[in-house]
């Protein structure tokens, strides 16, 4: 790449996996398929919350959300990446860059949020659930999805900005296979300390805030299921919380140990493949957690694929 005035360029070199064009091969294949399934499970989510009336309630409106936005966040790393595989060219034009890291940044701090407000709507319907529908009228839900969307990308520009003012000293090529954070920082020639405590501080809101919340809600939520004398109560009760408690865990698990821990404890490799669990996989099986035990969306499925084969 061309340098241009300085530390500014033309554009990035993202190395991701070139150095095993074997696994590149493989991950183009999987790849393709993980982001085919990734845009067909969230987009029924989406169309069914939409047309079943039964599923407009406040639970399947931010379902809805982090659906939409696990469509985006995928859709803003995996097609530059799959280019990037399915060629010698693994650049990126600057602007790209920027883009790809305050749209992925900032639908990935908005995840984390959401989940948090996901989890008050769990605890408001286990335990105050005579009083649901007045804790989470509409105004509400929409409140609140829209300051997980407002604080995320603000926290995103944020964060982009400080990054890409980082002086790189005609360093290019980032070891990673997108425009993500850390390995920008490894990049800088110059002293990160002031950014490292500025991601460490937002990172604690960001992640540790909603963890937070989520541990403080299905704490109250395990008393309350406790207390419920019938079997079949407490095994409702449980299904409902159980698919958002085990996306929660794979969200944060991998994300804490990407932004929390030390880069030095982990290898480049590892950073990648977490990097790509948490961008890839967990938004391909957001879907199939949340469905597969769930009989009102199999009921919603159901009722759409009757009325159109009514209609032939």
């Amino acid at each position: 790449m061309e340098q241009k005035n300085g530390s500014s360029f033309t554009g990035f070199i993202l190395l991701g996996f070139s150095d095993r064009p074997q696994l590149e091969l493989v991950l183009l294949v999987i790849l393709s398929i993980f982001y085919i399934f990734t845009l067909l499970g969230n987009s029924t989510i989406i169309v069914l919350s939409y047309l079943d009336p039964c599923l407009h309630t406040p639970m399947y409106f931010f379902l809805s959300n982090l659906s939409f936005l696990d469509m985006c966040y995928t859709t803003s790393i995996v097609p530059q990446f799959l280019v990037n595989l399915s060629g010698a060219d693994k650049s990126i034009s600057y602007g790209g860059c920027v883009v790809q890291m305050f749209i992925s940044l900032g639908l990935g701090c908005t995840e984390c949020l959401l989940l948090g407000v996901m989890a008050f709507d769990r605890y408001a319907a286990v335990c105050r659930p005579l009083h649901y529908t007045v804790i989470m009228h509409p105004r509400l839900c929409v409140l609140m999805a829209s300051a997980s969307w407002i604080i995320g990308f603000a926290n995103s520009l944020l964060q982009t900005v400080l990054i890409f003012l980082l002086p790189l000293c005609g360093r290019n090529k980032l070891d990673h296979f997108l425009c993500e954070i850390p390995p920008f920082l490894k990049l800088a020639c110059v002293d990160t300390t002031m950014n490292v405590y500025s991601i460490f501080f937002t990172s604690v809101i960001i992640l540790l805030t909603p963890v937070s919340l989520i541990m403080f809600s299905y704490g109250l939520i395990v008393r309350a299921v406790l207390r419920i004398k019938s079997t079949a109560g407490q095994r409702k009760a449980f299904g409902t919380c159980g698919s958002h408690l085990t996306v929660v865990s794979l969200f944060f698990g991998t994300a804490i140990s990407v932004y929390f821990q030390p880069s030095s404890n982990n290898s480049q490799d590892q950073d990648k493949f977490m990097s790509l669990f948490y961008t890839v996989i967990i938004p391909m099986t957001n879907p199939l957690i949340y469905t597969l035990r769930n009989k009102d969306v199999k009921g919603a499925m159901e009722k759409v694929l009757w009325k159109e084969s009514d209609s032939r």
